[in-house]
């Protein structure tokens, strides 16, 4: 009997801690896996952080792995098994990732893997301030062997319990754990042995969600960009990437209003800005960006 690939994917919203947890896998195991890491954004800024041995990374950007991506996904899963033969391979899939239709594309179109488990990770303090679950939101969910509670450091433990709460509405079923930033057992979410489940697939409509980028070669004036920053409207969601400053270069994340920069070596500046409708504020964003160059 040919032994299936077994094949993990990690869903959750924008910015939730898809990477994080990536990162804490490639720590803790020495198998042999290849990452498929879909962004949403035209460049690929998490592949650019996640180090480790006996890993190879396949890059899937610019759309969606469950509707736009979809072919590609099949063809990269296809060659990642040709050209590595590896022991798994773990999906990241983007934020707007609907996990109903990403699960019907490995259980019917793949039959060389076999589904090991969904995991889906819930950013606890964007659930507070959004607690509003949209169609996305709820098939990770409904789908989800794992749940992850991440980022229960910047809430109330009251209000973890009520998302929690809110989250079993839709999936009772699920482990589920409590996080700060991903730290966790990940022996508890490899090699799970999933039965195949039928799933109904309803294509959702990603055409409010918009993206662009800032690069540049210039350093910025830090004080100039923090300002741009904590005054970003509320079309941006999200927003990732390396920024290079006059007296060195970090590693930026944005979510949900909240953001933090963490020591990386970067030779330009390259930001991805995620949202909805945020065609609408592009232009003035990006002139408030030139003006933090020095």
């Amino acid at each position: 009997m040919e032994l299936k690939t077994p094949i993990t994917l990690i869903t959750g919203s924008l910015g939730s801690g898809k990477t994080t947890l990536l990162q804490r896998i490639m720590d803790a195991t020495d198998q042999r896996i290849v990452l498929l890491m879909n962004e949403f954004g035209e460049i690929a800024i998490d592949s650019k952080i996640i180090q480790g041995e006996n890993i190879e990374i396949v890059e899937l950007v610019g759309g969606c792995v469950c509707c736009s991506l979809a072919g590609e996904f099949e063809a990269a899963v296809n060659e990642t098994i040709e050209k590595y033969c590896p022991e798994m391979i773990v999906v990241e899939a983007t934020g707007v990732a609907e996990a109903d239709a990403l699960v019907y594309e490995v259980e019917d179109n793949l039959p060389q893997v076999r589904l090991a488990g969904t995991i889906c990770i819930v950013d606890v303090y964007a659930s507070i301030k959004y607690p509003q679950i949209g169609y996305t939101a709820k098939t990770q969910l409904e789908a989800a062997d794992v749940i992850v509670l991440n980022k229960t450091d910047l809430v109330a433990p009251e209000e973890v319990s009520e998302v929690e709460r809110l989250v079993r509405n839709y999936n009772e079923t699920a482990l589920f754990l409590r996080t700060v930033r991903c730290r966790l057992d990940v022996n508890l979410l490899l090699g799970l042995d999933v039965s195949s489940r039928p799933v109904s697939v309803v294509r959702g409509d990603h055409s409010h969600l918009h993206s662009f980028s800032f690069t540049t070669e210039r350093p910025l004036d830090m004080e100039k960009f923090e300002k741009v920053i904590s005054n970003l409207p509320l079309s941006v969601y999200r927003a990732k990437g390396f920024v290079r400053f006059t007296d060195g270069s970090s590693l930026f994340n944005y979510v949900a209003g909240r953001y933090e920069f963490e020591e990386f070596p970067a030779g330009a500046t390259q930001l991805v800005f995620i949202g909805p409708f945020l065609n609408k504020d592009h232009n003035a964003i990006m002139n408030r960006l030139r003006a933090c160059e020095a």
